[in-house]
């Protein structure tokens, strides 16, 4: 809940200058819903995609305060970002109504980023495996590889975020390739291997170009750092850098 309409456009239009020279990243942003026409407005004719923040499963209805799936499409959204960590924790949302709203977004033709990740109290039980399992098979449950292939699966260690805590590339790494492990599973190992899964656990330029160079890293889902343009673009910076050495 961060940025004027203003002040989002400014942002995105200092994004949309440093793309022309960042041809190798895809860059997506999600402002508010307050501000998806005026960013818009401003990505229009770049390579720069939309996404909402969140969505509703049903298509329209008396659900005061939420937006469906169609409504983000007719707002020029492509993705949308589905089960954040800050909405399973202030919203209550459970990998029940992950799944409905990731069902919704395929069905609406949005590309869904689905977030997963632990808890502190978890990670100190030594149930990080688990949960993570748990969070990709419930909230995929009745996807199928088509609609799998569409989607893109986001790593937060809640733990990691604004708590002073950081996750090293090491232990993003396990649990990425424990995630491309249980897609495989679900999915192929051709499928999962063609899988995107993103890291964003307190992504920064600094630590940006360690955490992309490892194996099943594949991108980031930034929070803090992409309210300043300059770090947004530096950390897309650095994982480019970071590609190009490990491809």
């Amino acid at each position: 809940m961060n940025l004027t309409i203003s002040e989002a456009g400014k942002l995105a239009a200092a994004v949309v200058r440093a793309s022309v020279d960042l041809p190798e990243a895809a860059v997506v942003l999600a402002p508010p819903f307050t501000a998806l026409g005026e960013v818009r407005k401003v990505v229009a004719g770049s390579p720069v995609a939309l996404a909402g923040q969140n969505l509703f499963w049903e298509e329209k209805g008396a659900f005061t305060g939420e937006v469906s799936a169609p409504m983000l499409l007719d707002a020029g959204c492509r993705y949308v970002v589905i089960g954040h960590s800050e909405r399973r924790q202030y919203f209550g949302e459970t990998d029940s109504t992950v799944n409905k709203k990731l069902q919704a977004a395929l069905k609406a033709g949005l590309l869904p980023i689905v977030c997963i990740g632990e808890t502190l109290e978890e990670r100190e039980r030594n149930e990080t495996m688990a949960r993570i399992s748990r969070q990709v098979e419930e909230g995929f449950l009745g996807v199928d590889a088509a609609g799998f292939g569409r989607a893109v699966v986001a790593y937060e260690p809640v733990w990691a975020i604004g708590t002073g805590r950081t996750a090293t590339p090491a232990q993003a790494e396990e649990v990425h390739a424990a995630i491309r492990e249980k897609l495989s599973l679900l999915y192929g190992k051709s499928a999962a291997r063609c899988a995107i899964i993103l890291y964003g656990g307190s992504v920064k330029p600094a630590n940006a170009f360690s955490l992309f160079a490892e194996a099943d890293i594949d991108g980031f889902l930034v929070g803090g750092a992409s309210l300043e343009a300059e770090s947004f673009i530096q950390i897309t910076v650095e994982a480019i850098k970071a590609f190009k050495v490990k491809k």
